[in-house]
């Protein structure tokens, strides 16, 4: 199903769960994902998204949700997020998953069925969560095949009772875990070091790629043989790692299915190496957020032939990015949606929301939308609409000092794209993501004669000279947090 994606797709993330309650308030109704409303499948057409992610399908049972109501610290972040919360706006969490059928209170299995259906037929694919390193605490696994999971005696529960669990049969069960960080207490631990942890999961992922056309894989690094070993020290491992296989069995099913992982530490390589098509790329986020332009421009600098990386300003375990960025928004929107890879929008990101949304909840406060990341998104959503920037030849360009001293180049990232076959950038983007003012020079190749620059972020018209354009170089001046979105046509 679904059309083939573009070599640097942009993908939504919406929050189901909000999403579906927020479009049942304004129905008056009970909506599920069969029956959401045509306008607002038509609005995801329209704004050019070539998938959509539908983050929190899955069933969570009422062990989870149980957790969910009775951690205090989960209830200052619900208050913060939505001041007037009630216990039956916490309804778990979606990465505590107790069986892979979709919850019956967002439309069940035929209701996404449906919804990818009507998907499909706007050339939209659809994107869904697979958490291969835990379950719920109430799976059915549990039950069935306990050998499956890590699991401990008395003592460990004794010892420390918020890492590990009984179940009603007696087993002791480890939490699941990363192990920078305490256990999620609302999960259970698979062991992947044993085959038969591996083929359960590997049963699970087959049954997810059965009802949709690519997976987010859920903290995807704690998979690794090495990585499982140090998280859980002592316990044996064959050293076989679950992704090749896995993934290689969806593929002999669904050549064209689409793998993004999440993941962190530096070891997106490995992952890449092992099947995945796309990783996250947290790195690109950190650089952003702290000014780093000098670091972002490098990560660029390689161009856009290497392995896809999933970019992003906020997704549903960052912080807002109008809250994050306030001013700079424009520009780290500008570097991140327009250069190579996978491009992330999260739902409610467009309108510049501030508070970011617990996964437990099912609804949220009530924001106004912000003007200037709404002016902000719509102006790169405009450039994302030209084939150049979907499918043509990326550019990467050094900003140079404008002369003497002045050092404030350095603040800005530079890149094009081009048709291919053409020498002349068809889009050039310029951002200034530091705190101050800065501007530079860019040598561009483009021939002799007058040019014309037109400024998708403001209006703005400027005209060049191309030989002036190829030295010394355009000439940018940008105030904090400016981006350039130049269309370069040759003048009259």
């Amino acid at each position: 199903m679904g059309r083939p994606l573009p070599r640097h797709p942009l993908v939504l993330e919406i929050n189901t769960r909000v999403w579906l309650h927020e479009l049942s308030a304004r129905a008056g109704r009970a909506v599920g994902l069969g029956d959401v409303p045509p306008a607002a499948l038509e609005s995801l057409a329209a704004r050019g998204y070539d998938a959509v992610w539908l983050m929190g399908v899955w069933t969570t049972g009422p062990a989870s949700v149980a957790e969910a109501r009775r951690d205090a610290a989960l209830w200052d972040a619900y208050r913060a997020a939505l001041p007037d919360v009630t216990v039956d706006d916490v309804v778990g969490s979606p990465y505590a998953v107790s069986r892979y059928e979709v919850a019956a209170g967002l439309g069940g299995g035929g209701g996404l069925a449906a919804f990818r259906a009507r998907l499909d037929h706007l050339g939209i694919r659809l994107l869904l969560d697979f958490v291969p390193n835990h379950t719920a605490r109430d799976h059915w696994l549990l039950a069935e095949q306990p050998e499956a999971f890590v699991r401990g005696r008395r003592q460990d529960l004794a010892a420390t009772p918020s890492a590990w669990f009984e179940t009603p049969a007696g087993e002791v069960v480890a939490c699941g875990r990363d192990p920078h960080f305490p256990p999620w207490t609302d999960t259970a631990q698979v062991d992947h070091g044993a085959e038969e942890g591996r083929q359960a999961m590997r049963r699970e992922l087959l049954a997810v790629a059965d009802q949709c056309d690519g997976v987010r894989c859920d903290m995807a690094m704690l998979l690794l043989p090495d990585v499982f070993a140090r998280t859980w020290p002592g316990r044996a491992h064959d050293g076989v790692s679950f992704w090749p296989e896995a993934i290689g069995a969806v593929r002999r099913r669904q050549p064209g299915f689409l793998f993004v992982a999440e993941a962190y530490w530096g070891l997106e390589p490995r992952l890449h190496a092992e099947g995945f098509d796309c990783t996250y790329d947290k790195a690109w986020y950190d650089r952003l957020r702290e000014g780093d332009a000098r670091g972002a421009a490098a990560a660029l600098a390689g161009g856009a032939e290497g392995p896809c990386r999933l970019r992003f300003v906020e997704n549903h375990d960052e912080p807002r990015a109008a809250a994050v960025f306030g001013p700079r928004l424009p520009a780290a929107l500008a570097a991140t949606l327009l250069s190579p890879g996978l491009r992330l929008v999260h739902e409610g990101q467009i309108e510049g929301r501030r508070l970011r949304v617990p996964v437990q909840l099912r609804r949220r406060a009530d924001e106004a939308p912000d003007p200037l990341a709404l002016a902000a998104h719509e102006a790169v959503l405009a450039v994302l609409r030209e084939p150049a920037v979907r499918d043509g030849v990326f550019d990467a360009w050094e900003a140079v000092s404008a002369g003497g001293d002045d050092r404030s180049h350095e603040s800005l990232v530079a890149f094009s794209w081009r048709q291919a076959g053409a020498a002349a950038p068809a889009c050039l983007v310029v951002a200034n993501i530091g705190g101050d003012g800065a501007c530079a020079r860019l040598a561009l190749p483009v021939p002799s004669g007058p040019w014309r620059l037109h400024d998708a972020a403001d209006g703005a018209v400027y005209e060049r000279d191309g030989d002036e354009m190829r030295s010394p170089g355009l000439f940018v001046a940008l105030r904090p947090g400016q981006a350039h979105l130049f269309e370069l046509r040759p003048g009259r």
